[in-house]
């Protein structure tokens, strides 16, 4: 599947559909990362992050190429690592392709400016071109409509089980993370599906179009209604 156009770069026919069905676009990824005021950063105190999940050490996690990438990144091994190693697939698919430096997965560092930044710490949560999309990004100065559109439709395929920073406040665009505690169910089924996708040729990841207007439809509704994540620090 062909990722979003940077400027300059001719929309293909599924992308300018779905412009002319109402998706406004707005500005692109851009070459230089967004403006923003510093984030004030506190140390993460607690043996769980915000999502609940235990703090680990790298030997809890994994280092996983993102496929059709040169890009990996760490990230708690299990169901946690496929659900989000799909959220970046279907990014660099659908967006734009990502590159060696875009992603950052688990960390030791307990710097946090929100809760929400916390997650990393166990695994469970990426960012994706922080630089671009930093906490606290001024208005408009994001992701674009069109690209919002996409991530949508990602976050309703994900059921629930992944949490955008695009809904906090303040807002940080480039995280994604597991939304749910361990042991939920959901995690376990989402995984079970990713995987089968994986392993049937001509679905899942690379196949989607976001753009059909009955997933774009659920995709903004979904959205619309989606929790906020814990920003206090």
């Amino acid at each position: 599947m062909n990722a979003i156009p940077h400027p300059g770069r001719a929309l293909t026919r599924r992308q300018a559909l779905g412009l002319a069905a109402g998706i406004t676009a707005g500005t692109f990824v851009t070459t230089s990362p967004s403006a923003q005021a510093a984030p004030q950063t506190s140390g993460w105190r607690g043996r769980r992050t915000q999502n609940q999940w235990p703090v680990v050490d790298a030997d809890h996690t994994e280092t996983s190429r993102i496929e059709g990438t040169n890009v990996s990144v760490p990230l708690l091994k299990g169901d946690v690592a496929t659900v989000l190693l799909y959220v970046a697939r279907r990014f660099s698919y659908e967006i734009d392709t990502l590159r060696p430096g875009d992603v950052q997965g688990h960390s030791t560092d307990r710097a946090v400016g929100v809760d929400f930044e916390s997650n990393r710490l166990s695994g469970t949560a990426l960012t994706i071109r922080p630089l671009f999309y930093p906490l606290g990004a001024q208005k408009g100065s994001g992701l674009s409509d069109l690209e919002k559109a996409v991530v949508a439709d990602i976050l309703a395929d994900c059921q629930g089980v992944v949490g955008w920073g695009g809904t906090a406040d303040p807002v940080k665009e480039s995280h994604f993370q597991i939304d749910l505690g361990p042991g939920d169910p959901a995690l376990a089924t989402l995984a079970a599906r990713i995987r089968g996708e994986e392993a049937t040729p001509g679905t899942g990841a690379g196949s989607i179009d976001p753009f059909v207007p009955a997933r774009r439809k659920k995709a903004a509704a979904y959205l619309k209604d989606a929790p906020a994540l814990s920003s206090s620090s």
